[in-house]
């Protein structure tokens, strides 16, 4: 197809402003780097923190790196994450899919009930009554089961699953399959994309969490990454002294740097799949 000039001003505009909106979006992260990695020195000649640094210093990563609990903090971060994120999946697939079974007895029920704790909360302390009453305080089963399942990722799973061919569930029952079979060796095969987005919404929030933790742990030696990197934040003054080569700014943006970049790093390799999962309920043709 040839494009006349019309065409051709249309699209160097839009992708002008795509360029602007990705460089807004890309900038913060970017001089939160450059904060994170420039020296002393470089701060006392320029004034300020320059957009990009003429010099380079890994120490305020080895600070925090040397912080006390962050190696262990940073063990029971990934720890609730993938165990967390596991079990999320597995109660949101199995409540999920039999919602989706037009035929399943009381469903409107359960559905009614699955809508209703979307807008009513117990609130904190009911919660933190029933953690304490079940001897979930200072376990880490307080930073997992409180949040097993998410409602809202229950809708989005339960509709993915309806939007599948009917005709496939019969096919695998008339060939005596039963609905766990179908469930592991046809559903989920099927639902990857959608399973992909619910995981990384699970897992994204694990990592961040840290309220559940100063709620339910009081023993430092379980704390996760994000709670220690609070305290870093809020003693980087004092840190700042103790390392006297570092700004409080850098070990701030440092820490930032280090709370986050996991998250960064994985969620290249689950965009494909995030994007598939986004079109959920679209018009199909």
């Amino acid at each position: 197809m040839v494009r006349g000039v019309e065409d051709r001003v249309i699209n160097g505009i839009v992708y002008t402003i795509l360029f602007l909106a990705g460089l807004v979006a890309v900038f913060p992260l970017l001089y939160v780097i450059s904060v994170s990695l420039t020296p002393l020195s470089v701060v006392h000649q320029s004034g300020s923190f320059p957009i990009i640094p003429r010099e380079i210093t890994f120490s305020a990563y080895r600070t925090i790196w040397e912080y006390s609990g962050m190696v262990q903090a940073f063990g029971v971060t990934v720890l609730v994450t993938i165990v967390g994120t596991v079990l999320n999946l597995l109660v949101t697939i199995l409540l999920a899919y039999p919602l989706s079974r037009k035929k399943l007895p009381g469903r409107s029920l359960v559905l009614m009930m699955i809508l209703i704790t979307m807008l009513f909360s117990g609130g904190m302390v009911p919660t933190y009554l029933i953690v304490k009453s079940l001897g979930l305080l200072n376990t880490y089963w307080a930073l997992i089961l409180p949040g097993l399942v998410g409602s809202f990722n229950v809708l989005i799973v339960k509709s993915f699953f309806e939007q599948l061919p009917e005709e496939i569930f019969e096919s695998a029952k008339m060939d005596g399959a039963g609905e766990f079979r179908i469930l592991a060796q046809m559903t989920v095969p099927l639902s990857t994309s959608v399973i992909a987005t619910i995981g990384l919404f699970y897992a994204v929030g694990h990592w961040n969490d840290f309220f559940q933790a100063i709620m339910y742990i009081t023993d430092r030696t379980m704390f996760p990454l994000q709670v220690v990197v609070r305290e870093i934040l809020m003693q980087s003054q004092q840190l700042e002294n103790f390392e006297a080569t570092t700004p409080a700014q850098t070990l701030k943006m440092a820490a930032v740097v280090m709370a986050s970049l996991p998250v960064i790093v994985v969620y290249p390799f689950l965009q494909k799949y995030f994007t598939k999962g986004m079109l959920l309920g679209s018009i199909k043709g």
